[in-house]
């Protein structure tokens, strides 16, 4: 017989987050490897010294490729070098903005701060509400009714997921709270994560990013060409290609409402290129299950706890011929699910859980 499809409530105002709190899935007790408290320790040294190099090479790249862009502006060979700008800019500043988000990625708290909202507004991210939505994914990451970053509800929305490519789907809806928060107001999603005392910074945040738009779009009429909005703006939707592409790969296609990161997340090898471009999250199950552990410590992390978790997809190709029929599936069938493998000596879910808490 054929499955009617139904979809579930995903807002964090409806019956599911109701049904989370009652079920004792919202921030519970979570699966982890078990690691040496020794070894942890040293996995959790921040330094400064990666993320400062690998950010001034990312600034360097920004410049590199805005400036052919504009030298090579009026012939076709702005494109690619526009699209390499663009991915730099709207793409790999995600990576960016997360780690930083999460305070690892530089040892100096300033660094993590500056580079946070720089990234925040290339990714078109508001820096504190943004702060706020993933430390609710890290609580209950992919639990329904609880995470606001479920990137792939079920039945997935394959054509919201490839407008996805280029933000034209998340892109109007941030631009939507953003012009709210201009004017001192918050969606009723917004208003369940963000404490009341840090609202004053939403707002002040939304004022200065409309100012800077505006000042970019004013200088574009002055000057008729739309140069500045390539550089400043447009970005967040023309270079978010890669954004997706890494994004999917996260926790697309697997389990919901599970208290183990080994069955929601995924781990995917990459070559150091992208690994660069992504900031090591690739690591994702490793990164879930230990979100204070800085990016460039995640290989190492992964070489401790992989055999107590899945086997890692060999790279992105491996990864997609997946996901892609896992989402394909679930538009017929949202209760199907990519049910992810442990090893035979692997601590097993869910016996290996203690009992969940009630938030």
């Amino acid at each position: 017989m054929p499955v009617a499809i139904s979809k579930r409530d995903y807002s964090l105002i409806g019956e599911e987050n109701k049904h989370a709190l009652e079920r004792g899935l919202a921030s519970a007790q979570w699966y982890a490897s078990p690691i040496p408290r020794k070894r942890m320790k040293e996995l959790m040294q921040r330094r400064d010294g990666p993320a400062i190099f690998h950010t001034l090479l990312w600034f360097a790249l920004l410049a590199v490729t805005g400036y052919i862009a504009y030298r090579t502006w009026g012939t076709w060979w702005c494109v690619p070098a526009f699209i390499a700008y663009g991915t730099l800019y709207g793409s790999v500043s995600d990576s960016r903005w997360h780690e930083c988000g999460h305070g690892t990625a530089f040892k100096t708290p300033w660094m993590n701060d500056v580079v946070y909202q720089i990234a925040c507004f290339m990714v078109l991210r508001q820096p504190t509400t943004w702060r706020w939505s993933h430390t609710r994914h890290h609580t209950d990451t992919i639990i329904v009714g609880r995470d606001p970053e479920i990137a792939a509800p079920r039945p997935p929305d394959l054509v919201g997921m490839a407008l996805g490519l280029f933000s034209l789907k998340s892109g109007p809806r941030e631009l939507r709270k953003l012009f709210l928060h201009v004017f001192g107001k918050l969606d009723a999603e917004e208003a369940t994560f963000i404490p009341k005392e840090e609202l004053w910074k939403v707002f002040l945040t939304a004022r200065i990013w409309v100012l800077i738009y505006a000042a970019v779009i004013a200088l574009a009429f002055a000057k008729h060409t739309i140069l500045p909005l390539l550089y400043v703006g447009l970005p967040s939707f023309y270079g978010a290609w890669l954004l997706s592409v890494f994004g999917f790969t996260q926790h697309a296609g697997l389990a919901e409402d599970v208290l183990d990161h080994r069955l929601n997340c995924r781990t995917v090898y990459m070559n150091p290129i992208l690994r660069y471009l992504y900031w090591n999250m690739n690591y994702h199950v490793e990164h879930h299950m230990f979100p204070m552990v800085p990016y460039h410590a995640l290989p190492a992390l992964h070489a401790e706890m992989k055999d107590d978790a899945p086997p890692a997809y060999s790279g992105l190709l491996d990864a997609y011929r997946e996901i892609i029929p896992a989402l394909w599936k679930q538009t017929k069938d949202p209760t199907y699910y990519v049910r992810r493998q442990l090893p035979p000596h692997a601590t097993p879910f869910p016996a290996s859980m203690p009992a969940a808490k009630s938030a």
